[in-house]
Order: structure tokens, then sequence, then C-alpha cells
């Protein structure tokens, strides 16, 4: 299901995070649950992985962590604001120190001049604070641009280490 390069990159997160005591929270909407189901492929993630939410629609993102409807409907679910709302409510909700989030417009459809196929939005949560990550990858098909979020969410946990 995953390549050798990604299961590779996981295999040294997930042993990271475990030497660290550290654990992580996922929210993810446009990846659909890859970035949870990259980091489980590893044996031992039990100890690493506390949950990950799978929130592809807007009532998802508020219902299950706490993204307030108003702030979708007034920045869009694909933005910086929502972004980090996700991360910080998978923060909130979860019993993990980092969480990562991604929301963002896959394709083939849903883009605009504004929001293009390809953008993606990212949060990553920590006690410390959320930050944000912009990514504009273009129309490079549904599955690269998928691929090439879980590869930034990847390198954003790594960062939070």
């Amino acid at each position: 299901m995953f390549d050798d390069s990604l299961l590779a990159r996981a295999t040294a997160l997930v042993a990271a995070y475990a030497k660290a005591g550290t654990r992580i929270a996922t929210a993810e909407s446009c990846t659909g649950g890859l970035v949870a189901g990259l980091l489980t492929a590893v044996p031992g993630s039990s100890a690493v992985v506390e949950r990950g939410f799978v929130t592809y629609s807007n009532e998802a993102k508020s219902e299950a962590i706490g993204v307030p409807a108003e702030l979708i409907e007034a920045h869009g679910a694909v933005s910086e604001a929502v972004a980090r709302a996700m991360a910080d409510g998978a923060l909130a909700t979860s019993r993990a120190d980092v969480a990562v989030a991604i929301t963002g417009i896959a394709g083939p459809g849903g883009g605009s001049a504004a929001k293009p196929v390809g953008l993606v939005h990212f949060g990553l949560a920590t006690r410390g604070g959320v930050h944000h990550l912009e990514r504009r990858y273009g129309d490079l098909g549904r599955a690269e641009i998928r691929r090439r979020a879980v590869l930034d969410a990847l390198d954003l946990l790594e960062s939070a280490l």
C-alpha cells in the first residue's frame, strides 16, 4: 500500500516519537486518513499514534474537533484559519502532545481562482502553539497532491520533535 521510502520515513518518525515519549494525533480532510494510516502501518505505532480524525465534511470538522462553523463559513474549509483550528482541536480533544492537520483541494474539481486545485493548508499544534504551512502543488492529479501532502505532514511532525 505504501512505498518503501514512505514506510522508512514513518518507521523512523515512530521510533523518534517513541523514544521521546511523545504522542501524535492527526486531523485529516483531503488526505482522508493517509497520514494516520501510514503511521499505523509501522509495528509499535500504538505507543505513538494516539488517534486520528478524518474530518472530511465541514460538519465533521465542527463536531469531532470543535472547529467553529462560523470560522469555516468566514474563511472556507481550505484556509489557514481552519487548518490551525483543526490542529488545535485535534490536540484539545486527544491525549496527544502533537497534532497535525491537513485541509486542501485535491481535485480534480472543486478549485477556484482564489483556491485552486492543489492548494493545501497544514496546521501543527503543540502545547507551545499552532503553526501553519501552505502549499500550492498545482493540478498534479488527486493522488499526487495527496502524496505530497502526506510528505509535508511527515516533515511537520519531524520538525516538532
